[in-house]
């Protein structure tokens, strides 16, 4: 789960950043409002976490413009504007959770997963769910029956984008922006690399889901017969 975090309070984004990377989610911050719309707009990340009061672009601006060009990442404003008035305001345009400033790390946390479950339908015990597989978004775990196997940080996250758009073909380039990041220098071989090691893992556990490479295009998750 790739997160973008625009807050101007440097301190606060890197320690929120920090508390992410040890949840295993990869981070990325803008420290001001308009290279936040910017990153936002590459609709690459699975959550947002928006400041209100930004220089340049307060948190408002970019959460309408998301909107109105169909930019439908989750939103979650983390703001030290705590009255009605602003909370309803966000929601009305959009946002999808509202927590104030100072908030505990746990709470954030659990919002989190909140906002993950009710994105991608995540089963209760954290598990996503095509064909024969089941993959664990809190431990990493590929299982298929009684069979399983642990990924590694990088095969998890070509994983869940697998299983989060099975009905659909998914480009090198957008794996390399989900794994690496937007300035990624990363190329199509180190998708190939990772690609091969979970077709090897789905072997080991005995699946009949298949990876299909789209030759030219990318790759697609596929239930396999039975």
């Amino acid at each position: 789960m790739r997160i973008l975090i625009i807050e101007d309070e440097q301190p606060l984004a890197e320690a929120v950043s920090q508390l992410l990377m040890k949840q295993k989610y990869i981070t990325d911050i803008c420290l001001d409002g308009n290279s936040g719309l910017d990153s936002a707009l590459t609709n690459v990340y699975d959550l947002i976490l928006l400041d209100i009061m930004l220089p340049n672009l307060d948190g408002f601006e970019i959460l309408s413009t998301l909107r109105k060009n169909s930019i439908m990442t989750p939103v979650l404003i983390l703001s030290a504007k705590e009255d009605i008035s602003s909370k309803v305001k966000g929601l009305d345009l959009g946002a999808d959770d509202y927590i104030t400033k100072p908030f505990s790390s746990e709470e954030l946390l659990a919002r989190i997963r909140s906002l993950y479950r009710r994105q991608f339908k995540s089963h209760n015990d954290n598990c996503i769910v095509f064909s024969d597989l089941r993959l664990n978004i809190s431990n990493y775990e590929l299982s298929c029956g009684k069979n399983s196997v642990k990924l590694g940080l990088k095969e998890f996250i070509v994983a869940e984008v697998l299983f989060h758009n099975t009905n659909q073909i998914i480009s090198k380039d957008l794996l390399i922006e989900k794994v690496w990041g937007l300035d990624s220098d990363a190329e199509y071989n180190n998708i190939e690399v990772y690609i091969s090691f979970l077709r090897k893992k789905l072997y080991h556990i005995s699946s009949k889901t298949e990876i299909k490479t789209i030759r030219g295009v990318g790759y697609r998750l596929e239930a396999g017969d039975d």
